[in-house]
């Protein structure tokens, strides 16, 4: 390969020296920068061939160069491609020369993807890149890009799905990209990257797709397009030239000297696409937003003063603000979402503030990625918003079962979001709805996703995989084949002419059928013969049997290798005439349910009919008895029926009660004959009783239980065991063939999960009732050992430890810690905490000095203990002598400054070895316990004052001696408060409309510098207080503006850290502003009387005010003496009520109300009142609620 991009490279050396550099004279000086850029290439391209040995490199350069070779021809005619091209040759030689940045690729890529892979148009591709996280802090990030920007990762869906995995004992995480179904526009240049804080690594492969390679030649235009779908960039990207075909070109060609620019100006918005690839502009979005700025320069924008952003990007179910400004602050504007216009709603929120114009988007979906414009008249602006879909996650995962064939199968799931996509698997294969309808069904119920198999056969068995874009779980089918068992057998029958046989058997499943044979031929049906199937049962009646019925009769149920088998005897009855009495004989038949001579079973439930034939001359007499009480019923459940020469002993549904000792005795004259039988009565056990979990695992758990009490009459052939969820109503069966043991380990399960177990007994007969649940356990595992164990202190006597909690926990939680501590070369383990340690800390006391001593720790939880964590080394019991040294926090290495009644708490840390003794000390003398208290612990020394004082303040030093080696450090604390008033203030001068104001500092400063003064000044008339300086630092001050003819009165505060000082100081003496120019003579003036009952010169007016806005009343009143106010509500005393708001300004009086309510409407009154009487107004308010107009 090298040899061959060699050849072509010096056939196109010698193309350029021919064809470019002979006619260089000729060309611009644009192209002239072009081309030394081009010679620059060259020689770099020929460096890393023949100096550095990077073919492929070299082969990505040639490559470049033929292209960047057809677009500098072509652009000779098209002018503005000039600069354009030049920038890319000095973008790619200069590139090409650089060597790559400061930051190094470190190898953490342990595993990285084949660096060309071919795949088939339709098919899976999968690829796999690990990464190796031991040296690593925190965990990786990857990205999957393809060609240069663009990330995978919002592409995650159906078509392309990613996968992450962990390795905790190699601690290797191993991405998996898989490409479903691949199509022709996958193929390129993908890279992976990987990222951790400062260490990062970076694999490059390409894709190659068969039938993209058997396209035509005008396919090529598809290895022109970006790299990046989503950049808005107008620049030719020509990366995807790396991996074009190496088809020979067709020579172009040329076209006349047409603007393409002033065309697309031209030219309608549907003809773009066309003209682009007519004139080779290959990246449309760029061009649209290039041509939209010539536009814009052509015909600046009267409307918008900031338009929209080029694009948005949000998160599905997020909100979005699109924002612009317009000229006019008034006008209107439309929006429009893929050109038609949005009406306001919940979803879509329009707002105007000034001059801005913003669209709320409210939880936006896939359909609100689209255009959008904003329109003002004629003018318009334009954005592009994208979606991006948040990864689906499953939050409830798949379940295990465990059936027979023909059960009924649903895996179920919940995702995150309703309406997500999911995927079915059956091992590698795809499950499809349309291809796998018959025996599959896919259900869907909001976030509930649902495969059901109808009737599950052995060819189901396997893994079931179910796939989102963000999460996988998977399930496992066991199906076993269904075991029949014969819950009840035929029993031989013996029976006489005309009388009726009935054959009956119970197998355990009611859906089985089968057929009667009889001697190895199937038995029919016809009006003598019957055959039913009703549930378990099947049943043979032979109704009038003759002698030819007799036979061997056996059941076969379909479909199973089993058959049950019994016999049918026809009793035929001889008479013989004998003239001599004959005693009597009882003839029993030893066949059938007999078990031995005289024992009969009977399966509870069912019907014995128990005939015994009887012989004698003349008839004898039949009696029943059961111990000493005869049986003489002849209906009834438990009865006797007598005919010639038989009697009939019935129980019909024999219950376990009616098991014992039957005798029947017969008589005539001639004697008596008697026998005994034994009615047994068998059933299913009793359910097996006290089920309980002993021990569980992580994936398993231990059952015990007890035998049942009644086992039925018949031995226990075993168990058969069940489990649920807590909460969940199906139970899982754990055994298909019965388990004999009392003892049972449950696997396959759910740690973290609560389970219940239930156990059934089975015997001869049949299964018994379920145990009661056992009570619900979970399986949960023993953590894994402590982390970074070690050693924090050491003393002659103790040694403290520290660590870090167990990596894996699991649902078992932590309870505590054991420390278990032994001597160097002991094997015996002695526990040092009677009680679990919460802490990740643990001193050890009691220890012998100078001994070494070896440490582990345990974690426990219910499950138990975890494997140790355990010193590397043993530990010498020794202490370390340390230097005192006092950690002085950084705030108290300057003054400390609290203000009076504050609370001081100090915590200074210090070191040293053994404990050393803190001492604190106040301006050189012990402190005084009774004002400060000190708490001093090994590590720090605390100083608390509970509220603090002036005489708190001076120099605290504390003192830190280990024998004669000391350490101090000295911390001045300063309380402080409001400063006094003032001293001495006057006014030291009056001139014009001024007066100059001097006063001394206050005598007591608060323990602080004094930052200012606050000057007020109040007119003789009015005495009301005005501020005309704050913060005045100087001891004087000038009060300008004052008014002519009026006296001044002044007062001022003091100022420090605290505030204002509680009480100011007035001025000794006050400014008299002077007329100046007029002297004015006095008339003889006689006071006159003015004084005045109150009257109301303006009475309140009724009013009506909507509920909700704030609104007032008013009236006015003279008087003298000035009355006192008073305001009512429905004649109460309206009080402090801060709904309420009372102003009185010159005797116009207003009452304002906050925000009324219906509760506020009343009759309110205003009453004056002075020395010399009283008036008195009123009014109705009326509080109505807003209504809504009516839509129309």
């Amino acid at each position: 390969m090298f040899f061959f991009y060699m050849f072509f490279y010096m056939l196109y050396m010698f193309a350029e020296i021919v064809f470019v550099i002979l006619p260089l004279l000729s060309f611009s000086k644009m192209r002239l920068v072009y081309y030394l850029m081009f010679v620059m290439f060259h020689i770099n391209c020929l460096y890393k061939v023949c100096v550095c040995k990077r073919e492929s490199e070299f082969s990505e350069h040639f490559t470049v160069s033929i292209a960047l070779w057809i677009v500098a021809h072509y652009g000779r005619s098209q002018r503005h491609l000039r600069p354009l091209v030049c920038f890319f040759s000095a973008l790619i030689s200069f590139s090409s020369f650089s060597e790559p940045g400061s930051t190094e690729l470190t190898g953490l890529f342990v595993e990285k993807p084949p660096e060309n892979v071919v795949a088939v148009t339709g098919t899976d591709v999968t690829f796999i890149a690990r990464v190796d996280s031991t040296t690593l802090t925190r965990k990786p990030t990857m990205k999957w890009l393809k060609g240069k920007w663009l990330d995978l990762g919002s592409k995650a869906g159906k078509h392309m799905q990613f996968k992450e995995t962990y390795d905790r004992n190699t601690k290797i995480y191993t991405y998996e990209m898989k490409i479903i179904k691949v199509v022709p526009g996958d193929a390129g240049g993908y890279r992976c990257e990987v990222t951790a804080k400062d260490k990062c690594d970076s694999s490059t492969f390409e894709i190659s797709v068969e039938s993209a390679q058997q396209e035509e030649q005008a396919d090529i235009l598809s290895a022109f397009k970006r790299a990046d779908a989503g950049e808005d960039e107008g620049d030719l990207d020509f990366s995807a030239l790396l991996k074009a075909t190496k088809k020979k070109k067709k020579p172009e060609k040329e076209e006349p000297d047409i603007d393409v620019w002033e065309l697309l100006k031209s030219a309608h918005p549907s003809e773009y696409e066309k003209i682009a690839f007519q004139y080779g502009i290959t990246d449309l979005r760029g061009m649209l937003k290039r041509l939209k700025k010539m536009k814009v320069e052509i015909k600046p924008s009267e409307a918008f003063l900031n338009k929209l952003e080029s694009c948005y990007s949000v998160d599905k179910g997020k909100k979005i603000v699109l924002k612009c400004e317009v000229v006019d602050p008034n006008v209107q504007v439309k929006w429009l979402k893929n050109g038609q216009e949005i009406k306001p709603s919940a979803k879509y929120v329009m707002e105007a503030n000034g001059n801005v114009r913003t669209l709320t988007i409210n939880k936006t979906n896939l359909s609100d990625d689209a255009a959008y414009e904003c329109v003002v008249g004629e003018d318009k602006c334009f954005t592009e918003v994208f979606v991006k879909e948040p990864p689906v996650t499953i939050t409830k995962l798949m379940d295990d079962y465990h059936v027979v064939v023909g059960e009924r199968v649903e895996f179920e799931i919940e995702v995150s979001e309703e309406g997500a996509h999911v995927m079915w698997f059956f091992e590698d294969i795809e499950l499809h709805k349309e291809k796998d309808s018959t025996k599959y069904r896919f259900k869907k119920d909001g976030r509930k996703h649902t495969l059901i198999i109808q009737e599950a056969t052995l060819d189901d068995i396997g893994m079931y995989h179910a796939w989102t874009n963000g999460g996988h779980t998977k399930g496992e089918l066991e199906v076993e084949e269904k075991q029949l068992e014969v819950l009840q057998d035929i029993a031989d029958l013996t029976v006489k002419a005309t009388d009726q046989a009935l054959f009956k058997c119970e197998v355990s499943d009611d859906k089985v059928t089968g057929k009667w044979y009889k001697d190895g031929v199937e038995v029919l049906p016809s009006e003598r013969i019957k055959m039913t199937h009703i549930g378990r049962f099947h049943r043979l009646l032979i109704d009038d049997v003759k002698p030819e019925d007799a036979g061997d009769y056996t059941f076969v149920p379909d479909g199973y290798a089993l058959s049950l088998s019994a016999k049918l005897n026809f009793l035929e009855i001889k008479i013989d005439y004998v003239p001599r009495q004959d005693p009597p004989k009882i003839h029993l038949d030893t066949t059938g349910n007999m078990v031995s001579q005289n024992t009969i079973i009977v399966v509870a439930g069912n019907k014995l009919r128990l005939d015994v034939e009887i012989t004698g001359e003349p008839a004898p007499v039949a009696v029943w008895s059961r111990g000493d009480q005869p049986i003489t019923n002849t209906e009834g459940r438990i009865r006797v029926e007598s005919r010639k020469d038989l009697s009939c002993f019935v129980i019909e549904g024999a219950e376990r009660e009616d098991e014992g000792n039957y005798t029947i005795t017969v008589t005539n004259p001639a004697g008596e004959d008697k026998a005994m039988l034994f009615v047994k009565i068998v059933d299913v056990p009793d359910p097996p009783e006290h089920v309980k979990c002993t021990s569980v695992g992580e994936d398993c758990a231990t059952i015990i239980w007890e035998p049942p009490k009644f086992d039925g009459g018949a031995p226990l052939k075993g168990y058969l065991m069940e489990r649920k969820k807590k909460g969940s109503s199906r139970w899982t069966k754990l055994n298909f063939d019965v388990y004999n043991s009392t003892t049972y380990e449950a696997k396959r399960m759910i740690e973290g999960v609560l389970y219940e177990m239930r156990v059934f007994a089975v015997n001869s007969i049949g299964m018994s009732q379920p145990s009661l649940n056992s009570k619900p356990f979970m399986p949960i595992a023993p953590t894994s050992e402590p982390t970074r164990l070690t050693v924090h202190d050491v003393t002659d006597s103790t040694c403290s430890l520290k660590w870090l909690a167990p990596e894996k926990i699991g649902a078992g939680g932590l309870d505590g810690y054991v420390i278990e501590y032994c001597k160097e070369g002991d094997t015996q383990w002695v526990v040092a905490n009677t009680d679990l340690c919460e802490r990740q800390g643990y001193v050890v006391r009691g220890l012998p000095v100078g001994e070494k001593i070896n440490f582990r720790v345990v974690a426990v939880n219910i499950a138990g203990r975890s494997p140790p964590a355990t010193l590397s080394q043993p530990v010498t019991i020794r202490e370390i002598m340390e230097y005192p040294k006092i950690r002085l926090p950084r705030d108290l290495r300057t003054k400390y400054i609290r203000k009076v009644g504050e609370k001081i708490n100090l915590t200074i840390p210090f070191q040293g070895k053994p404990r050393p003794v803190a001492t604190w000390y106040k301006d050189g003398q012990p402190i005084d316990p009774k004002m400060v208290n000190v708490r001093n612990s090994n590590i720090d020394s605390i100083l608390f004052i509970r509220s603090a004082e002036r005489e708190h303040s001076g120099k605290y030093e504390l003192v830190l001696q280990i024998e004669n080696m000391e350490d101090r450090a000295t911390i001045e604390i300063r309380i402080v408060e409001r400063p006094g008033p003032p001293l001495n203030v006057k006014v030291s001068e009056v001139w014009g409309f001024n007066a100059a104001l001097e006063w001394e500092p206050p005598k007591d400063d608060g323990n602080c510098e004094i930052t200012g003064y606050t000057i007020q000044k109040a007119d003789m008339k009015t005495k009301e207080w005005f501020t005309i300086y704050e913060h005045n630092r100087r001891t004087n001050c000038t009060a300008s503006d004052l008014i002519m003819g009026n006296e001044y009165m002044f007062r001022i505060y003091s100022e420090n850290l605290c505030g204002l000082s509680e009480e100011p100081r007035q001025s000794k003496n006050t400014a008299v502003i002077v007329k100046t120019g007029l002297v004015h003579k006095q008339n003889p003036y006689k006071e006159r009387d003015v004084s005045c009952v109150p009257k109301f010169t303006q009475p309140l007016v009724d009013r009506s005010v909507v509920a909700g806005y704030s609104t007032a009343i008013s009236c006015a009143v003279k008087g003298f003496p000035r009355p006192k106010i008073v305001w009512m509500k429905n004649k109460m005393i309206i009080g402090e009520d801060p709904k309420y708001l009372m102003q009185n300004n010159q005797g116009v009086l207003t009452l304002n109300i906050r925000k009324p309510s219906t509760f506020d409407g009343g009759k309110y009154s205003c009453m004056a009142v002075n020395d010399l009487g009283k008036d008195e107004v009123e009014c109705q308010l009326n509080v109505r609620v807003a209504t809504e107009p009516e839509k129309k």
